[in-house]
């Protein structure tokens, strides 16, 4: 990943796609020891191991949740094994309010399972 700034990730956005990015960002923020790493395309978030990912798509947050298990959520496109362990969650969202306590739940529940590493210690 070719890292960039903020303002060159959100360069070009429409003030409703920086609305929804900004909503995932002050959330990710929120989790102790995280690092945010920005590239052009996308913003992840990490601690030891990135848990979350978002980008914009036609006006949307497309956003990328690991958890070590599948998890039911209405915005749900789909969720698939990326590895042994973890469950990648790709959700959408058009709007503001559909960035919900349901969304940071999921935030929170990989920032402290996936977050950490998975390795077996």
């Amino acid at each position: 990943m070719v890292r960039a700034t903020w303002e060159q990730f959100t360069h070009g956005f429409t003030a409703h796609d920086l609305a929804l990015v900004a909503a995932f960002r002050d959330a990710c923020r929120a989790l102790p020891e995280t690092e945010m790493r920005v590239s052009r395309t996308e913003v992840r978030f990490a601690r030891e191991r990135t848990f979350a990912v978002a980008f914009i798509a036609a006006h949307r947050l497309e956003l990328a949740i690991d958890l070590l298990r599948e998890a039911s959520h209405p915005l749900l496109l789909q969720a698939f094994p990326t590895t042994k362990k973890v469950v990648t969650h790709r959700l959408s969202l058009e709007r503001l309010d559909q960035f919900d306590d349901s969304i940071t739940s999921l935030l929170t529940e990989a920032w402290e399972t996936v977050g950490p590493g998975t390795r077996a210690s």
